[in-house]
């Protein structure tokens, strides 16, 4: 291996001189490391960088950039060390073999950065990679040392030749293995390594390097003539290459800082767009929740007034009709109440789904609260409204399964229509509101258009809420009447019903059915009631000191109050406010009242039997007419609704029901009062088949309580049928 001048000290001439005073510049040896050590901290960026890269150009960019900064740290320290270099005899080198040493330093560089920009590396492959990185380095230096030319014979000890090729793999082993390593842990220590890593692989190369001086033995012919000396200009180069090598090595590292902070930036702004893109689908999620209803998918409230304005908006402009539709469910409650919320939640589902598959494309609805839903529909005319409107009814009587049961469902509806009931969203969502009531109260399971008189009446009755709501605070206009109640087989009059009038300043006396509901659907009805329970026990007392101690009185309750639990407590305060003996009280309620709860009515008129109060079922054949419940209520009496009693003589048919209405309260040890008596034929028929209790105008009317007290005075023996009919 000549051409390399690989000669061992083993082979060494028999006549010569060895050299032993060969020195270093200590100075360009510190140059020489500053030099490695600046190209391994800009290796470990460009390999950093390199995976780090969004597209394999760029890998191989950075590639490339790391193996020229690698290649010219090592082979500037070597050739820095070599002019350093100082002995006893001149040296020159062979550019040809300087050039063919940078070859190999930079394919070894190249390999070794091709290892370090992998993302992983097994031990067999990082081990092998160290081998034939540690290899090429070693054959750059011996190739530079080989370019050596002067008097003297270069031969090697191979102990320490051995050991510097060991250094050079281990170098490389190094390098690769802090390489990889250094990417780990959080910012600050990752520059840490990094910074040590660049430490230690210049020390390494550094090693390798002296090694091999250190393994180098100089042999000159004796009698050569040695004065110490070193390169010409050793300095003036030294510090040009290390110049060129740092130059290129900051250019590399700015390029790489540069680089790292456009892709910071970019990283930022996808982060950004990431962050934006959530942001509209948080927007468009937060949208879905504030602009439609979580159970049916529908438009809620909020949604359906921004689509109303925008419809407002285009129908004002093309001067096109709108219709405003209020639906609501009829008897949707007894559906909660006996199958449980979660069935009411299934059928509000289903009953969505019917409701828009009766729909045309540009129609809108929205489920506005509850089991109600609101459709805006545009039209061509009035009848179209109509025709939409059946079509919904008619999709929603299909039979319907649920909770194992099949059923039913109806729906009542009410139409206003643009411009013609409103030009504002509120103006046509309250007059579809009365329109709708208009629909319940007639029946359900029907439209009805909005129309002035409906208007009208609701602006009626908000005056009347309001003045009655004062005739109650103050007490003014309200009063009670009284229509005997006679008891056939004594001919007594031994009980009252105590019926509530309002004497209104305009509207003059006005009965129950006048303003009874405006109470109930405004929330005063218990204050109402209990008002009329006072007067009743007030009156009662006054009666009593009037030689009328038996008398009782019969008071209604309404169907909201009867849900309340108060209101046995409320009786029994009114009944020691006014000295009035429970037994002369009976609470009448409805047969429909009952129904609204059962067994919280049954509780509750338990509570008020064990008072002493008598209690009446009200209306009775008008209802329910259930034995399974009227058998479980703590009643004394059951009346028996006037419209049966008008069917006396001409209607066989209500005839026999009365008769066996009779015969039923009996068994069920009930007394039966009869309301609405008018002629001597009901009278007989009442007579005949055993009803208890008269009431009507064969009797006498309502009369206020100074004409009642005439009426009893007048009437204090017992009557007699052929009297009562002659009078």
């Amino acid at each position: 291996m000549d051409w390399l001048n690989l000669r061992f000290t083993s082979a060494m001439p028999e006549s010569g001189q060895i050299l032993l005073d060969c020195t270093h510049n200590p100075w360009l040896v510190a140059l020489a490391y500053v030099v490695m050590c600046g190209a391994s901290f800009a290796t470990l960026n460009m390999a950093e960088r390199a995976t780090q890269a969004d597209s394999e150009a760029g890998r191989r960019r950075w590639r490339g950039v790391g193996a020229l900064c690698l290649a010219g740290g090592i082979w500037s320290l070597h050739f820095i060390a070599m002019l350093a270099f100082k002995a006893p005899v001149a040296i020159e080198y062979d550019l040809q073999m300087t050039l063919l040493s940078l070859l190999i330093v930079l394919v070894a560089a190249v390999l070794t950065m091709r290892m370090l920009s992998q993302r992983e590396l097994r031990a067999t492959q990082c081990l092998l990679a160290a081998v034939l990185i540690g290899l090429g380095i070693a054959a750059m230096h011996y190739s530079g040392m080989g370019a050596m030319r002067s008097s003297a014979t270069l031969y090697y000890q191979p102990g320490l030749f051995a050991l510097s090729i060991a250094i050079a793999i281990l170098t490389s082993l190094a390098a690769l293995m802090l390489g990889l390593y250094f990417r780990q842990g959080d910012e600050q220590t990752h520059q840490w390594l990094k910074y040590g890593a660049s430490l230690v692989m210049g020390l390494a190369v550094a090693s390798m390097h002296f090694t091999g001086m250190w393994s180098m033995v100089l042999v000159v012919p004796e009698g050569t003539p040695l004065q110490l000396q070193s390169a010409n200009n050793s300095l003036q180069l030294a510090l040009v290459v290390a110049g060129i090598t740092l130059v290129t090595v900051a250019s590399s590292l700015g390029a790489a800082w540069a680089d790292r902070k456009l892709q910071h930036k970019e990283r930022d702004l996808m982060r950004v767009n990431a962050l934006l893109s959530q942001l509209g689908h948080a927007k468009a999620s937060l949208q879905q929740i504030a602009d439609f209803d979580a159970l049916t998918n529908l438009l809620n409230r909020r949604g359906l007034n921004q689509a109303f304005a925008e419809r407002l908006r285009d129908h004002a402009q093309r001067g096109k009709p709108l219709a405003v539709m209020f639906i609501d469910i009829d008897h949707f409650k007894r559906i909660n109440d006996s199958l449980g919320h979660d069935a009411g939640d299934e059928l509000l589902k289903v009953i969505a789904e019917r409701l828009r598959g009766a729909l045309r494309e540009n129609d809108v609805i929205a489920r506005f609260g509850g089991d109600e839903f609101c459709l805006l529909a545009s039209l061509h005319s009035k009848e179209e409204a109509r025709q939409l409107a059946q079509r919904m009814m008619l999709h929603l009587k299909d039979p319907i399964s649920l909770a194992g049961r099949c059923m039913v469902m109806t729906a009542s509806i009410g139409i206003s229509l643009f411009p013609d009931d409103g030009t504002t969203s509120e103006e046509l969502l309250k007059h579809a509101d009365m329109a709708l009531y208009q629909s319940k109260g007639s029946g359900r399971n029907n439209a009805h258009f909005f129309n002035a008189q409906l208007k009208a009446k609701a602006g009626i009755e908000l005056q009347l809420e309001e003045e009655l709501r004062l005739a109650l605070k103050q007490e003014m206009g309200l009063q009670l009447y009284y229509q005997p109640i006679l008891e056939l087989n004594t001919g007594l009059l031994s009980k009252l019903e105590a019926l509530l009038r309002w004497q209104h300043p305009e509207h003059g006396l006005l009965t129950p059915d006048r303003f009874i509901g405006i109470a109930e659907a405004n929330g005063f009805i218990a204050e109402l009631d209990n008002w009329v329970l006072h007067r009743a026990c007030q009156d009662l007392h006054l009666l009593s000191g009037g030689n009328y101690p038996e008398l009782k009185v019969a008071v209604n309750c309404s169907a909201l109050n009867l849900s309340r639990e108060a209101l046995a407590r409320e009786v029994g305060e009114a009944l020691e406010i006014h000295g009035v003996p429970a037994q002369r009280l009976e609470l009448e309620v409805t047969e429909n009242a009952l129904m609204g709860n059962v067994n919280l009515a049954v509780d509750l008129l338990q509570q008020i039997r064990e008072l002493g109060v008598s209690l009446s079922i009200d209306d009775f054949g008008t209802g329910y007419s259930s034995l399974a419940y009227l058998r479980r209520l703590p009643l004394d009496t059951l009346k028996i609704d006037r419209s049966f009693i008008q069917d006396i003589p001409t209607s066989t048919q209500g005839m026999d029901i009365i008769q066996a209405i009779i015969g039923m309260a009996h068994t069920l040890r009930l007394r039966v009062v009869a309301e609405g008596v008018e002629n001597e034929q009901q009278l007989a028929f009442l007579r005949k088949h055993g009803c208890d209790f008269i009431q009507g105008y064969l009797l006498s009317k309502p009369l206020s309580l100074e004409a009642l007290q005439a009426f009893l005075l007048q009437h204090r023996e017992p009557i007699k049928p052929a009297r009562l009919l002659s009078g």
